[in-house]
């Protein structure tokens, strides 16, 4: 008897069909927009992001955050980092 094997996906896919690369830093810019357009919030979990973005397109943004070592869970905050203020 034989055992059935599972094939995996390839972990990253380099870029979208019509050839866009979402970039780790595409992404943080665009979250950090969405946050400063008080679209989305820094506490939220990052994978609030997918409203925002095309569905078909989404499975290269998750591979570009796992590349990143960011999960899905963790905060929006966390992928954009801190703010810096020019004026008190």
């Amino acid at each position: 008897m034989t055992v059935p094997t599972l094939i995996s996906a390839p972990s990253i896919i380099p870029s979208t069909p019509s050839g866009f690369r979402y970039s780790i830093d595409l992404l943080k810019d665009e979250a950090r927009g969405l946050v400063d357009r008080g679209m989305v919030s820094r506490q939220q979990p990052i994978y609030v992001l997918c409203q925002h973005i095309p569905a078909r397109e989404w499975i290269f943004v998750e591979c570009e955050l796992e590349k990143c070592e960011y999960l899905l869970r963790d905060r929006i905050g966390d992928l954009i980092g801190s703010e810096t203020w020019e004026n008190d």
